[in-house]
């Protein structure tokens, strides 16, 4: 690992423990060390051989750390940041700690942050504010605050000159370092701030502590080479590195054998799998095609870009068993002109092409999307081709945004020429029309028999129970607790917009994987 990647602990806590320095003086600071978070060297996409590691372990000299001490882990954000959740709980409980649901338990706590809006850094923050009151209670505590926002200078600056209660800031590069970032920070009551901005590294072996037995991520390649306008994230996780398939398939059959029925594959942009790996010509249409052979029920994978979905991934995916018929395809704009400045290398019309491939090849396929609105320039015309592209290509749910500036990203230096009102204005009618498709693609599933992938209790009423059709579709039904973690047959007996409600038929498990 490069050192002059790595922020030199012991400086900084130098530099913390003089007189109050401003936002402005600890961003000079860093350029002198040369530290990170640095925007400048997280848009830097060298050459550099990505190095694999399957050595992980504890450093014996941190064994025991825990004991007696319990950590509490809040996450933000995407399903990638859950995974790391999942990773660090992991390492926790390998240094001897007990996880707790109580802050005002809590030994260590943790904010796994998001920087993908601007909604999502103030709620963080927030939490910051209500959080001082605990460390002024409880001075031993250990308050970190990792994940995207962590990979910002901005937002490293603001912590250092109004969150003084936070100890220790990591980046999304740095969590195997967890142990001695922990540990640095129990030396010293002063901020412990370890972010590397570049990296070339794939960590195997990291210890996990998955949530619950049924449904399982498993991330098969980190970072984004597609640097979007409006997009923080190539910064914030880095250039495309593709873990190898057998590392993949080997976790894949081990989720089989304890028992899971549903994995879904993580990548910030999960379909352009296996382009970095220069060895071997192997995309996401080869891994998929030989997970569909594993014997587990259901394969999912998010979040795929239109850009790096090619046929052979369509062929594979018509191939159905269990690779499931619902695929998210963000399409953010109907509008070319749009879709140009936000530097999504795609038109209207070759999305509209993907779709009707993948349509041809999967006629029941279920399409979910992401949207934004109120992008700079955008114009009312170019809005109605939005909202004519979705109806268009018919899809059954959307997640949908008003555009907000993301502090580095190309687009925040545009003018943010849309008025408040008429963004809002847009977003109403935009959701107005997902709710509309979303309520007819449901109404089709009343006296329809689906499966269901049973998840737990209702989060309504503990005595319904609750699960996912392979569709994605959300599924309440009155029936034993026995059937939680099972795939049974479920009648759908009334449709709402974003739910369906049923009677169970019997159970059912499919047949083993071909």
């Amino acid at each position: 690992m490069n050192e002059q990647q790595r922020l030199d602990s012991k400086q900084v806590k130098s530099a913390n423990s003089s007189d109050k320095k401003s936002a402005k003086d600890y961003s000079k600071y860093f350029e002198q060390v040369i530290t990170a978070p640095s925007l400048k060297e997280a848009k830097k996409r060298g050459k550099e051989e990505v190095k694999y590691h399957n050595d992980f372990s504890i450093p014996e000299e941190f064994r025991g750390m825990g004991e007696g001490r319990k950590f509490y882990i809040r996450t933000y954000g995407c399903q990638m940041n859950e995974h790391d959740t999942e990773v660090m709980a992991g390492i926790f409980l390998a240094l001897g700690y007990e996880p707790t649901d109580n802050t005002e338990d809590a030994n260590v706590i943790l904010l796994n942050t998001c920087a993908i809006r601007e909604n999502a850094e103030n709620k963080v923050f927030g939490e910051l504010g209500h959080l001082k009151a605990l460390k002024m209670e409880k001075p031993d505590l250990l308050l970190g605050v990792c994940g995207c926002m962590s990979q910002e200078e901005s937002v490293v600056n603001k912590i250092l000159k109004t969150y003084q209660q936070v100890d220790m800031i990591f980046g999304t590069h740095n969590i195997h370092r967890l142990p001695n970032i922990l540990h640095e920070a129990y030396m010293s009551k002063e901020m412990v701030i370890e972010v590397w901005s570049k990296e070339g590294d794939v960590i195997e072996n990291l210890p996990k502590v998955r949530r619950g037995n049924i449904k399982a991520w498993v991330n098969i390649m980190y970072g984004c080479d597609k640097f979007c306008t409006y997009c923080i994230v190539p910064y914030t996780r880095g250039k495309e590195r593709s873990r190898r398939p057998d590392e993949i398939i080997q976790e894949v059959r081990h989720l089989a054998a304890l028992g899971y029925k549903e994995i879904t594959l993580l990548g910030q942009n999960v379909n352009a799998y296996g382009k970095d790996l220069e060895d071997i010509n192997y995309g996401l249409g080869d891994l998929m095609d030989e997970l569909r052979k594993i014997d587990i029920p259901r394969i999912r994978f998010t979040t795929s870009h239109p850009r790096d979905f090619d046929d052979y991934l369509i062929e594979v995916l018509a191939k159905g068993g269990n690779l499931m018929d619902h695929i998210h395809l963000p399409v953010q704009s109907g509008s070319t002109e749009v879709l140009k400045i936000m530097a999504r290398k795609y038109t209207r019309e070759q999305y509209l092409e993907l779709v009707r491939k993948i349509k041809a090849a999967i006629p029941n396929v279920a399409l979910s999307t992401d949207i934004i609105v109120g992008y700079p320039n955008e114009t009312d015309e170019q809005f109605e081709e939005t909202l004519s592209l979705y109806r268009e290509v018919g899809f059954e749910i959307a997640y949908t945004f008003i555009y907000s500036p993301r502090e580095g990203t190309p687009a925040a230096k545009m003018q943010d020429n849309v008025p408040k009102e008429v963004k809002k204005e847009r977003l109403q009618r935009l959701n107005n029309l997902v709710n509309e498709l979303s309520a007819e693609a449901m109404k089709k599933y009343v006296g329809q028999v689906v499966e269901v992938l049973v998840e737990g209790e209702s989060k309504n009423n503990p005595d319904v129970l609750a699960g996912y059709t392979s569709k994605n579709k959300l599924v309440n039904f009155v029936a034993p607790k026995t059937a939680i973690g099972k795939i049974v047959k479920v009648k759908i007996t009334d449709a709402k917009t974003w739910s369906l409600n049923g009677e169970m038929v019997e159970k059912f498990e499919p047949a083993e994987v071909k």
